[in-house]
């Protein structure tokens, strides 16, 4: 029984990037050994177990067979005959493809450290195209790295997606991947490498739709390396990413991906204010007390930052939007959530809402007076 570090874990090593998780493919054993040894067996697909110390993840050597359509369509043999390289060349790409032996020698077949260093992104072998999911994969890896993809692996992911490959990917696939590639360094180079080679067409339609229209690439790979780089959060990101949408195909992509509620409550809001976050700056009272009810900021304070976020972005590559200014949506909420609706409606009972909103709208009017009163 041999233990290896294997995959992203060798990947970070080598790019000199912080290593969050260590994973073990271990060679020469079978379950029933594993388990005797006091590993904890974990996984459901494939023999998977943690350490019982260090609770790392340590995999059986394992090569895979394609049975049918889709990323599930996959039979696992794991035993202890299976070598180190055949586990490799499972593998999707050469830079995750790499493994460090106990004595610290890399066993690297697929030259993955040469593409490291040479920041390239290469399929391993034609195995590649059994698993849509590896589109998804090179696309993320893009805008983390950096890094070119091959041309040859460019030309086999376009090859996929003419097959239908990426038709089979489910939605919480789909939407695991987006949401990891977007909170990548460069998440714009995500999607442009799905446009690039079909994959955006077939998981992301109505986005790719939206690309035809002249200066949306641009401004939307702008919008989304500007909340990178602001650490902006992933509802915030995925808002922008959509922002240049019509309501319905908004809404119709997120159900496509099943994205999360607080990620399409805010893409939702940002769609149907842009226009108003636009010129909030200027908005006159009744104008910024609708947008405070429409976003449900009373109960929802939270939201405030996320749409703030989402119009500082959208201004910085858009010189007609105003650079919004989330303080004076910070005194405007204050102000109105400041009225003391028990008083008012002890005042006016016979209409407490209209009196209650009349109150809120006096109190937000009251900061935009020359005199604050």
């Amino acid at each position: 029984m041999k233990t290896y570090l294997v995959g992203g874990s060798v990947r970070d090593e080598l790019l000199g990037l912080p290593v969050q998780d260590r994973d073990y493919v271990v060679v020469g054993s079978d379950p029933e050994e594993m388990v005797k040894l006091g590993f904890r067996p974990v996984g459901a697909d494939f023999p998977v177990f943690l350490h019982p110390q260090t609770h790392d993840e340590y995999a059986l050597a394992r090569t895979e067979r394609k049975t049918a359509p889709g990323y599930k369509g996959f039979t696992f043999h794991a035993a202890r005959d299976v070598t180190l390289e055949q586990d490799l060349a499972r593998r999707d790409l050469t830079i995750n493809a790499i493994a460090r032996a106990d004595d610290g020698t890399l066993i690297d077949p697929h030259r993955g450290a040469a593409d490291i260093k040479a920041g390239v992104l290469r399929h391993v072998g034609p195995a590649f195209a059994e698993d849509p999911v590896r589109i998804l994969r090179v696309a993320r890896f893009a805008a983390r790295f950096g890094f070119a993809i091959a041309p040859e692996t460019l030309q086999l992911m376009v090859a996929m997606v003419e097959r239908g490959e990426a038709d089979a990917l489910v939605p919480e696939r789909v939407w695991q991947e987006l949401a990891r590639g977007l909170m990548e360094k460069n998440p714009s180079r995500m999607i442009a490498v799905l446009r690039e080679c079909g994959a955006l067409a077939r998981v992301l339609p109505e986005l790719d739709a939206a690309f035809s229209e002249a200066q949306v690439p641009e401004r939307l790979a702008q919008r989304l390396e500007h909340a990178a780089a602001a650490g902006n959060p992933l509802p915030t990101r995925y808002a922008l990413l959509v922002i240049d949408l019509a309501d319905d195909d908004a809404a119709a992509l997120a159900a496509r991906v099943n994205a999360p509620s607080d990620c399409r409550d805010l893409a939702r809001l940002a769609v149907r204010e842009r226009d108003v976050l636009a010129h909030a700056n200027e908005a006159d009272a009744e104008a910024m007390l609708g947008l405070l009810e429409r976003a449900d900021l009373f109960r929802r304070p939270e939201r405030l930052d996320r749409l703030a976020e989402v119009a500082e972005a959208d201004a910085a590559v858009d010189a007609a939007r105003n650079h919004l200014s989330r303080d004076a949506l910070h005194r405007a909420l204050a102000a109105a959530r400041g009225v003391d609706a028990g008083a008012v409606a002890r005042q006016f009972p016979d209409d407490i809402p209209g009196a209650v909103r009349r109150a809120r709208l006096a109190a937000v009017a009251a900061l935009q007076s020359p005199t604050g009163h």
